[in-house]
């Protein structure tokens, strides 16, 4: 007999809420709209619509994928994240109540995953912002290297690349920047990253049943962040060939999903689904950085591995790579307020490998007994 996946929930049908309930109260820079029950919109707790002198960047989507995206709303990042249900893109009037709440004078910019459901109400939503008198562009991102281009009614699904572009959008913004500017700086964002996915199990989503659609010895290459069937179900292989694999096809030049050829520089995302460990994203991130720079002869700036952009309690991992330069990178450093993203990454890397240091006592010792063996012999 089949039982509900183990959860630590109350109410399958309010989980989003009480996960917001539970982030703002954990950091004091962020709050949420108080209204009707749709309306899931967590902000910058110092950001008044009407007074703010920058251009607001909001982001959303469905929950489940956290800490995207209200793990990401702070000064430097999102002004704010409007949160649909479970795998549910949020209501028009949810997105609209949170531009209102966050637009002053220099409008606001819209980042939006490529799905179908996020596209229509973020587009009507920002429609009807501007016939409000807000100012306000939007940005899709598409960043999905798993299917050749023909596949997919909707195209390139947006994957945890979105993360760098929000933290592109948000740094921009924060520097003062126009909402033209901003706006082109998120779009050349969205055009310089590739993500593919990996799976060891499908998700569950809360109050259901488990899925057998991978077998105990199976795993599933490019598969969506609503456990959505990706490009092939394959035998479980060592993680070395895996990411190889990823690599390669984020990479192909045949695709050409993104601008990067041997000589570029990049920065690199590996993010856990949910339920993977630490230690097994770490063992992905030291392959992925030594294949970048010895087989696909990249300069590695940056890398970022933890739990970014997540799907419930997958197990599994995605490899996010973007094309990398000056500009990049001082956005990418910029400092920020949001809770999820990672502290201690910015700066240029030195050697990751030096010698053990021997104390100079030790060291003295040694060349003697060395001399000694030598004039003996």
């Amino acid at each position: 007999m089949a039982y509900p996946a183990k959860k630590l929930i109350d109410d399958p049908n309010d989980v989003a809420t009480q996960f917001i309930e539970g982030l703002v109260e954990t950091y004091p820079g962020l709050q949420y709209l108080d209204g009707f029950p749709s309306v899931k919109v967590v902000l910058r707790s110092d950001v008044t619509g009407a007074t703010y002198d920058k251009v607001a960047v909001i982001s959303g989507g469905g929950s489940g994928h956290e800490p995207a995206h209200a793990g990401f709303v702070g000064e430097g990042m999102l002004t704010a994240a409007v949160c649909g249900d479970v795998f549910a893109s949020p209501p028009v009037d949810s997105i609209l109540a949170g531009i209102r709440a966050v637009t002053g004078p220099k409008g606001c910019l819209l980042i939006v995953k490529n799905y179908t459901g996020d596209r229509l109400n973020f587009g009507l939503a920002a429609e009807q912002a501007k016939s409000e008198g807000y100012k306000v562009e939007m940005v899709i991102v598409g960043d999905d290297c798993a299917l050749p281009p023909p596949r997919g009614i909707a195209g390139r699904r947006g994957l945890a690349g979105t993360v760098f572009v929000h933290k592109i959008a948000g740094a921009a913004a924060a520097a003062g920047l126009s909402l033209s500017d901003v706006f082109a700086e998120a779009k050349n964002a969205c055009e310089i990253v590739g993500t593919m996915g990996v799976a060891l199990s499908v998700c569950t989503l809360p109050g259901q049943f488990p899925s057998d659609r991978l077998g105990p010895c199976k795993m599933e290459l490019g598969l969506g962040i609503h456990g959505e069937p990706g490009a092939a179900v394959v035998d479980l292989h060592p993680v070395d060939y895996v990411v190889s694999h990823v690599l390669e096809q984020i990479l192909s030049a045949e695709t050409h999903y993104v601008p990067i050829t041997r000589g570029s520089r990049v920065v690199l995302m590996v993010n856990g689904l949910g339920a993977t460990p630490l230690m097994e994203l770490m063992i992905a991130t030291g392959k992925a950085v030594a294949k970048l720079q010895l087989e696909h002869g990249l300069a590695v700036d940056r890398v970022y591995t933890g739990s970014f952009m997540t799907s419930l309690d997958m197990a599994g991992f995605s490899i996010s790579i973007m094309k990398a330069d000056q500009a990049i990178l001082q956005r990418l450093d910029a400092p920020t307020k949001a809770p999820y993203w990672p502290v201690g990454v910015d700066g240029n890397r030195p050697p990751t490998k030096i010698p053990v240091p021997v104390p100079a006592l030790q060291s003295k010792k040694s060349e003697e007994h060395l001399e000694n063996v030598v004039q003996k012999n």
